[in-house]
Formats: C-alpha cells, structure tokens, sequence
C-alpha cells in the first residue's frame, strides 16, 4: 500500500482521503506509536490541526477518533498553519489536515514527530499498520481529546528568530496575499510586530478559497502583482518611510511610506512563500532561495557549511553557497528532513547543516525542523528593510529556467520512468547522468535538465536551466511524452 506522496498523504474526499482513511490512519499511528515507546520516543501525545478547508472538521473527527482509541492522548488545536502545528509538535507527535496547495476539493494527512515530518521508515509502519488494520488499544486506554491553543507561542517564536536577521522594518510597506489560507493569522501579525506596515489581500481563512488558486503562481498571483506595481507607479523609494526632515520639519515622526517594498503570496497551509518585486514580478523561487542559502553559510561558524535541496533546485544555489563557502547536498523532493538527518548523521564534528530548503519551501535549521513560510516572510522583510530586495538579488545569476508538466496517469509513471532512465541518457550522450531523484542530466556549460514523477499529481515534471531552455526542454519533453506513451 502506498499512502505517501512527496509531501504526507493527498488526494481527493471523496475517494482517497476520505474519513474511513482518517480513522484508518489515526488509528494506525496509535499502533505505530505503541510499538514503538522506549524512553527516547517523545511524548505519546499528538497535536491535532486543520487548515480551513470545508471537509476538515469531519477529517478531523475520525482523525481524532481513530488517534484516540489508539491510545493517544489528543491536543485539538483547531485551525493553523502546518508551521505552527509542526512547532506545536516538538517534544510529541503532530498531525496535520492539510492538502496544502491544491484545490479546495482534496484534502491531506501530514505527519509529525518531535517538530519533523516522518521520515519513510515511519510512513511505512503506518502503511502496514493501515492495510493490516491496525487494533485499537485496550478499552481503558481509550483517551478524551483536550483544547489547546498554540498559534500564540508559535508566533511569538517567529519573531523572536527572525529579529536576529536584518534591520527593524521601521514602517517598511509589505503586501501580503494569504489566499484564503492559515498564513492570514500568521505572517501579517508577525510582521506587523516586527514593526511593518501590512496590507493583505484575501486576508479571510476559507476553504473554498474564493479569491485565487491556493497553489501560488504567476498567474494565481496576478491581482497581488498589479496591486504592487500599480501602488509602485512614480514612487522614487517604494515601501520605505520617508525621513524626518522631507516630511515634517525634523519632529521626531517619520513620514508614512508610498507604494511596497514587495509583495508576499502563500498557498493554502502557509508552508509555501513566493516573493514579488517592487514592479509586480515575481522574483524566482530558486533566487530567494539562492538569496537565503547564501546569508546562512555566511553566517555559520562551522568549517564545513551545509546546505541541503533537492534534485530541481537551481544550480544559482550551489554558486552562492561555494562562494561564500559552503557545500550543497541535493535529496530526493519532499525529504529536506531525511538529507538534514543523513548530513548529520555521516559527517563529522565541524559539518553543519544551516539550511534546506526546496523551491517555495523553506526549512529555518536554526528554528526548528519543519518547513516554515511564515519564518520565511519574517527572515526576508528584515533583509529587505537592511539592504533592499534588488541588493540581495544582485549577486544571483539567473540563467532561464523552466518547469513543464507532461500528462502522465500515476500507474504509468514508474514505467515511464524506467524507460527515460535510458532514453535520456542516449539522446543526450554528451551529458553526465544522475538517477538517484529520477532522471538527471547535467552539461559542460552548467546546463541542466532534471525529469521526475509528481509525487501529488498525474504528471511527471520536466526541470531545465540552460541559455537555451527553450530548446532544451523541447528536446526532453519529446522523449519524456514518447516513453510516457510506451508506459
């Protein structure tokens, strides 16, 4: 049985993730966890939260059913971004309702253990536990679910981390778009408490998601796009208060700033980040990627700085991090919390890993082990407010780059795969290959092309950087639709 994708387990309500699975599942981590009590397991207590869609209340009562007649005392914690139910988890377990960035008609189940996600080994003791179907516990260790409310400390944990990066924000102008999502009582409170001046739009948790697309894109983008670069229009120094003495005379009170320094979008459970510049673009997920991975080995103290990413990260990652004298480490999507562990587990004394992170997806190391756009928001505004976003930017080269998604039913896909393992390989004689994360080629002037299976969605995903991406893909996604095709 294979429950989990790249990113816990997802799918439709109606026939996938449905409440006889919730119950299955709750009920099977209960087992898991029982099995495997010793005196280094953390607490046999789970954290139990849902982002706002509309089927997450019923998920949430078989979830809730099934964690409790497994033996596991229950904290309801109500709606919350995934970050804050994974900084909820640390010490216990943690589970998650969530469908992150997909359409109001699917939902999810996301697990954690002590602040990280499950790593396989546990994913597959649910797996078994759930297709076995798992026993409950005895009749009197049967457990009542209490109320807990950890947005709070989360918050508060979010500011204290991100106010050691940066400037203060001092009235720094930021557009937030939650999109209907779990970052609306997040990251503009947080930022309005690191001293920015907040404007959101779709501001309002609803899982219909009535404003856009919960999957933050370009396109799903557009109306946070245009209100910035509209609101930018003729403004010399956009975002930032103008100072005493342009503005009343030198009394002490800055004057209030014009237009946005940039823009935030989130997806649906607030783990995801996309920044758009002061002109409305969006700036590209492996720069502020680049931008972030690049100021955290610099400020390591450690000989050996790691960074950890994945196998369709930019190779813009590697440059900012050898050049300020680090390493990057790829794993394969969806398991920056197993390559934190295996780094940390096989290196010696002075390696250290002080960042991972994957397109949109961001892991603070510092903070905590899960994936945190909300810290994200923060860490980045306060970098912004010291030196401007173009400033962090400059140092990235941005070669082309693009993504493609080629049609492929989910039982097709391991077929597929088998096949471009060869196929690639001899179209592209001339390129080092790499199967460890699907099918991976690199070329002598730094291009790249990476082709993998969706762990979420019918497709397999074509990923190319080159100066000439647009032929480079066209090449790759002819032999991806032939072996597709075959499957």
């Amino acid at each position: 049985m294979d429950l989990f994708g790249t990113a816990g387990i997802r799918g439709g309500v109606e026939d996938r993730v449905t409440p006889s699975l919730a119950l299955a599942v709750g009920r099977a981590v209960g087992a898991a966890i029982r099995d495997r009590a010793d005196e280094s397991s953390p607490d046999p207590t789970a954290v139990l939260a849902r982002d706002g869609r509309v089927t997450g209340p019923a998920l949430a009562a078989a979830t809730e059913a099934g964690l409790s007649a497994g033996g596991v005392a229950v904290r309801r914690a109500g709606q919350l971004p995934t970050p804050a139910l994974a900084h909820a988890s640390q010490g216990r377990y943690g589970v998650m309702l969530t469908a992150s960035h997909n359409p109001p008609t699917d939902n999810g189940i996301k697990l954690f253990r002590d602040g990280v996600e499950f790593d396989r080994e546990l994913e597959r003791a649910v797996e078994s536990r759930v297709a076995d179907e798992a026993s409950v516990a005895p009749w009197d260790e049967w457990t009542a679910a209490t109320r807990v409310d950890p947005l709070g400390d989360y918050l508060d944990h979010v500011r204290e981390y991100a106010a050691g990066f940066g400037a203060a924000l001092d009235g720094l102008r930021v557009a937030v778009d939650c999109g209907n999502g779990m970052s609306a009582p997040a990251t503009p409170t947080v930022l309005r408490e690191l001293g920015a001046d907040v404007v959101t739009l779709n501001g309002n948790v609803d899982g219909h998601f009535p404003g856009r697309g919960s999957k933050p894109t370009p396109e799903t983008l557009a109306d946070l796009r245009a209100f910035v670069a509209d609101a930018n229009e003729g403004v010399e120094n956009p975002g930032r208060p103008a100072d005493e003495e342009a503005t009343d005379g030198g009394d002490g009170e800055a004057g209030e700033a014009d237009g946005f320094a940039f823009g935030i979008g989130h997806d649906g459970d607030a783990d995801r980040i996309v920044i758009v510049d002061a002109d409305g673009e969006v700036v590209h997920e492996d720069t502020v990627l680049a931008v972030l991975a690049e100021r955290y080995t610099r400020a390591s103290d450690a000989a050996d700085p790691v960074v950890v990413t994945t196998p369709n990260a930019s190779g813009r990652i590697d440059e900012r991090v050898r050049d300020a004298g680090g390493r990057v480490e790829r794993v394969r999507l969806g398991a920056l919390h197993e390559g934190i562990a295996a780094v940390r587990a096989e290196s010696a004394a002075d390696t250290r890993v002080v960042f991972a992170a994957e397109p949109w997806k961001h892991i603070h190391v510092a903070s905590g082990g899960w994936i945190d756009g909300v810290a994200s928001a923060a860490v980045i505004a306060r970098l912004v407010a010291d030196e401007g976003l173009a400033a962090l930017r400059a140092p990235v080269t941005e070669r082309p780059y693009r993504k493609v998604s080629v049609d492929c039913p989910d039982d097709a896909k391991e077929p597929a795969m088998d096949r471009l393992e060869t196929a690639l390989p001899e179209a592209f004689p001339d390129a080092a290959v790499d199967t460890d994360h699907g099918v991976r080629l690199e070329f002598d002037d730094a291009s790249w092309t990476l082709v993998r299976p969706s762990g979420t969605e019918p497709y397999v995903r074509v990923y190319a950087e080159s100066d000439d991406v647009d032929e480079l893909v066209a090449e790759v996604e002819g032999v991806v639709e032939a072996a597709v095709a075959a499957a």
